[in-house]
Protein backbone atom coordinates (compact mmCIF):
# COMPACT_ATOMS: atom_id res chain seq x y z
CA UNK A 1 0.00 0.00 0.00
CA UNK A 2 2.82 2.54 0.72
CA UNK A 3 4.04 2.15 -2.96
CA UNK A 4 0.53 3.02 -4.10
CA UNK A 5 0.48 6.13 -1.74
CA UNK A 6 3.77 6.88 -3.13
CA UNK A 7 2.57 6.81 -6.61
CA UNK A 8 0.10 9.23 -6.07
CA UNK A 9 2.08 11.65 -3.90
CA UNK A 10 3.93 11.85 -7.14
CA UNK A 11 1.62 11.76 -9.76
CA UNK A 12 0.01 15.09 -7.67
CA UNK A 13 3.69 17.06 -7.33
CA UNK A 14 4.03 16.43 -11.32
CA UNK A 15 0.70 18.15 -11.50
CA UNK A 16 1.34 21.12 -9.06
CA UNK A 17 4.71 21.24 -10.48
CA UNK A 18 3.36 21.22 -14.06
CA UNK A 19 0.19 23.59 -12.67
CA UNK A 20 3.35 26.10 -11.38
CA UNK A 21 4.59 26.36 -14.56
CA UNK A 22 1.27 27.75 -16.22
CA UNK A 23 0.77 29.94 -12.75
CA UNK A 24 2.38 32.83 -14.11
CA UNK A 25 4.74 33.58 -10.45
CA UNK A 26 1.59 32.44 -8.66
CA UNK A 27 0.05 35.43 -10.21
CA UNK A 28 -2.77 33.55 -12.09
CA UNK A 29 -5.63 32.07 -10.22
CA UNK A 30 -6.46 28.29 -11.32
CA UNK A 31 -2.83 27.35 -12.08
CA UNK A 32 -1.82 28.64 -8.40
CA UNK A 33 -5.12 27.17 -6.40
CA UNK A 34 -3.87 23.45 -8.71
CA UNK A 35 -0.11 24.46 -7.14
CA UNK A 36 -0.76 24.79 -4.33
CA UNK A 37 -3.80 21.83 -3.42
CA UNK A 38 -1.06 19.25 -5.65
CA UNK A 39 1.55 20.09 -3.16
CA UNK A 40 -0.48 19.61 -0.32
CA UNK A 41 -2.61 16.47 -1.46
CA UNK A 42 1.54 15.11 -2.11
CA UNK A 43 3.05 15.84 1.13
CA UNK A 44 -0.44 14.04 3.02
CA UNK A 45 0.50 10.95 0.57
CA UNK A 46 4.43 11.30 1.13
CA UNK A 47 4.10 11.25 5.37
CA UNK A 48 1.21 8.28 5.00
CA UNK A 49 4.30 6.34 2.79
CA UNK A 50 5.89 7.20 5.61
CA UNK A 51 4.39 4.82 8.07
CA UNK A 52 5.19 1.87 5.85
CA UNK A 53 8.00 2.50 3.41
CA UNK A 54 11.64 3.62 4.88
CA UNK A 55 12.45 7.17 4.41
CA UNK A 56 15.54 6.91 2.03
CA UNK A 57 13.93 4.32 -0.52
CA UNK A 58 10.75 6.86 -0.54
CA UNK A 59 12.27 9.97 -1.29
CA UNK A 60 14.55 8.44 -3.64
CA UNK A 61 11.98 7.35 -5.75
CA UNK A 62 9.85 10.43 -4.79
CA UNK A 63 12.12 12.48 -6.25
CA UNK A 64 14.11 10.50 -9.06
CA UNK A 65 11.05 9.77 -10.65
CA UNK A 66 9.18 13.70 -10.19
CA UNK A 67 12.25 14.94 -11.64
CA UNK A 68 12.35 12.37 -14.93
CA UNK A 69 8.72 12.74 -15.56
CA UNK A 70 9.15 16.78 -14.80
CA UNK A 71 11.34 16.81 -17.52
CA UNK A 72 10.03 14.48 -19.98
CA UNK A 73 6.90 16.81 -19.93
CA UNK A 74 9.20 19.66 -20.25
CA UNK A 75 10.98 18.42 -23.84
CA UNK A 76 7.24 16.62 -25.29
CA UNK A 77 5.21 19.44 -23.92
CA UNK A 78 6.28 22.64 -23.19
CA UNK A 79 9.14 23.07 -26.20
CA UNK A 80 12.00 22.13 -23.63
CA UNK A 81 15.34 20.62 -25.65
CA UNK A 82 15.72 17.30 -26.17
CA UNK A 83 18.59 17.19 -26.15
CA UNK A 84 21.30 14.15 -25.37
CA UNK A 85 22.90 15.30 -22.54
CA UNK A 86 19.09 15.80 -21.26
CA UNK A 87 18.04 12.43 -21.99
CA UNK A 88 21.60 11.31 -20.24
CA UNK A 89 20.65 13.29 -17.29
CA UNK A 90 17.45 11.48 -16.70
CA UNK A 91 18.81 8.00 -17.13
CA UNK A 92 21.67 8.51 -14.39
CA UNK A 93 18.79 9.81 -12.15
CA UNK A 94 16.37 6.74 -12.72
CA UNK A 95 19.54 4.91 -12.57
CA UNK A 96 20.69 6.37 -9.10
CA UNK A 97 17.15 5.73 -7.60
CA UNK A 98 17.70 1.74 -8.99
CA UNK A 99 21.28 1.93 -7.13
CA UNK A 100 19.73 3.47 -4.28
CA UNK A 101 16.50 1.14 -3.55
CA UNK A 102 19.01 -2.30 -4.53
CA UNK A 103 21.07 -1.55 -1.83
CA UNK A 104 18.48 -1.09 1.04
CA UNK A 105 16.39 -3.80 0.08
CA UNK A 106 15.31 -6.40 2.55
Amino acid sequence: MGYVLLSGAIAAEVAATTAMKYSEGLSRLWPSLITVLGYLIAFALLAQTLKTVQVGTAYAIWAGVGTAVIAGIGMLFLGEAMTAARLAGIALVIGGVVLLNMGGAH
